[in-house]
């Protein structure tokens, strides 16, 4: 967010500048669609609720809004190693509203917002930590063999990775 804020103020900075009318546009585009991810970053910064095997654990995700946002959805990535069925450890995360296209109408839509992402994200550590149709079968097909040592593998790659 930091970085978002600091784009806002350069982009105010170009205001006062005579840029021509297109270039002017778009940096208005952009700013509003800025402002608008400054204000849903705002909102998210509410207590959201921690719990369940990640309890504890500091995971990064890298979010890349594309200028047609949010006519399309961004693109999510996770920087923190973790060991998890819907999340790759490589970064890659399997939840439907990221898709544009979703076979079972959960995916992404342009009401939808960078709240919905972030809820949507938390999701995956809670209540929709999916073991039955994985990203990551390697392990999904642990926590299906070894409920505890499944377990003990995420609280070894949070004290690893996740701090």
């Amino acid at each position: 967010m930091l970085t978002l804020a600091s784009k806002l103020k350069r982009d105010d900075g170009l205001k006062g500048s005579r840029a021509p009318a297109a270039a002017s546009d778009s940096t208005r585009r952009v700013s509003v669609r800025d402002r608008l991810l400054v204000k849903e970053v705002a909102e998210l910064e509410a207590n959201l609720p921690y719990e369940g095997y990640y309890q504890g654990g500091k995971f990064q995700f890298e979010t890349e809004v594309p200028d047609a946002y949010n006519m399309v959805p961004p693109k999510v990535r996770c920087l923190t190693r973790i060991w998890h069925p819907n999340i790759t450890e490589t970064g890659e995360i399997c939840l439907s509203l990221l898709r544009e296209h979703s076979i079972d109408g959960t995916g992404w839509a342009p009401t939808r917002t960078l709240k919905d992402v972030v809820w949507g994200l938390n999701s995956l550590f809670t209540d929709l930590l999916n073991f039955d149709d994985p990203l990551n079968i390697e392990a999904a097909e642990h926590h299906l063999r070894d409920k505890e040592d499944f377990r003990s593998k995420v609280e070894d790659y949070i004290k690893r990775y996740a701090r």
